[in-house]
This record gives structure tokens, C-alpha cells and sequence, in this order.
């Protein structure tokens, strides 16, 4: 599952021409970063994340959501515990994970997860699509002269940290109900 695929870029850039389809999809294949650093992970992929349960902790709280499905609790250090997967419960929106006996988890721990989404929402897509659009105009001579994509459907009210100018505002009032917590991802 791809998050933006190089037929849907250039169906948004209205063009069928083959001619810049290298460059195009490296412009494609450079959004999803982009994208997930708004809304955590939507291609999934396997997350290995370490946690100290120090003597006991109730919940688990994994770092990067959503959650598709847990695939394993183990212990870092010899002669820890294992948590079998099927005796733990997982919230896949929030990422905690507890025992289904009540029980506390201990030490230090590995936890192997998927995340990511089952499956891409329209509205994520159309974000990356307007996202791959803006990148391209401003990289495109206008026909009057001056560079594309300027004006209100492209503005860019203020830096994004780590993106700059880079991510327009309707790309970002797209992405807002998938938003991530601050500090989580």
C-alpha cells in the first residue's frame, strides 16, 4: 500500500507526459515523510521500540501509532519475562498495551509492533496529492513568467519546523483531524 502513487501525482498534476515521471516520483516518494510526521505512520511498517517497566507499570504506552497489531513483548536483559501477545490487550489509536490478567509489566523490554493504517483515508491521499502539486509548481515556470503555484491555494502562513515553507495551508487543514498528540510519533 502505497501512500501516493506515481498515477494519482500526475493525475493531480494534470499531465499524462512520461517525460519527468523520474523526477515526479522522487517528489512522490518524498511526501510520505512529510505526511507522517503529521499524522504518524499510514504505509505500514515493522517499529521495534525499547521500554523500562522499571518494577511495574499497569500500561505500556507505545511511541509510534497508530498500531495495526502487536507482535511481540519480549525482555532485553537474560532471564526476563515474556509477554505472550495473546494475553495483552492493544489500543491501536492510543498504542497502550495491558495484560488482560491485570497484571504489571517489568524490566526492560523490546516491543515489535506494525503501524501504520489498514488502509490509506481519501482525505490523507488528496493531502499528499495538493503536497506533491505545490512541491512541483514552484519548481515549474508559470506560463506568465514567474514560478507557480502562488497565491492563496498554495500559501504557506508560516515555517513548519524541520519543513519550512514546504507544506501549504490546506495540505495542513487536510491533515488536521489525523493530526498525531504533540510528543507522540
Amino acid at each position: 500500500m502505497a501512500l501516493l502513487t506515481l498515477a494519482e501525482a500526475k493525475a493531480q498534476l494534470n499531465t499524462k507526459s512520461d517525460v519527468d515521471d523520474t523526477e515526479l516520483e522522487a517528489y512522490v516518494d518524498s511526501v510520505t515523510a512529510v505526511i507522517e510526521e503529521f499524522v504518524g505512520p499510514v504505509e505500514p511498517r515493522e517499529v521495534t521500540e525499547h521500554h523500562d517497566a522499571g518494577s511495574g507499570h499497569r500500561v505500556l504506552v507505545l511511541r509510534v501509532v497508530p498500531v495495526l497489531s502487536l507482535t511481540s513483548v519480549t525482555p532485553l536483559l537474560i532471564g526476563g519475562v515474556s509477554y505472550p501477545v495473546d494475553g495483552l490487550v492493544l489500543d491501536s489509536d492510543t498504542g497502550e498495551v495491558r495484560r488482560r490478567d491485570g497484571g504489571v509489566f517489568r524490566g526492560l523490554l523490546q516491543a515489535v509492533t506494525q503501524a501504520g493504517r489498514p488502509s490509506v483515508p481519501p482525505t490523507i491521499n488528496l493531502a499528499a496529492r495538493m503536497l506533491v502539486q505545490h512541491l512541483w509548481r514552484t519548481q515549474r515556470p508559470s506560463r506568465g513568467g514567474g514560478l507557480a503555484g502562488g497565491g492563496d491555494d498554495y500559501s504557506v502562513s508560516s515555517p513548519i519546523p524541520g519543513f519550512g515553507y514546504a507544506v501549504p495551508n490546506r495540505v495542513l487543514e487536510l491533515l488536521q483531524p489525523y493530526r498525531m498528540p504533540p510528543g507522540v510519533a
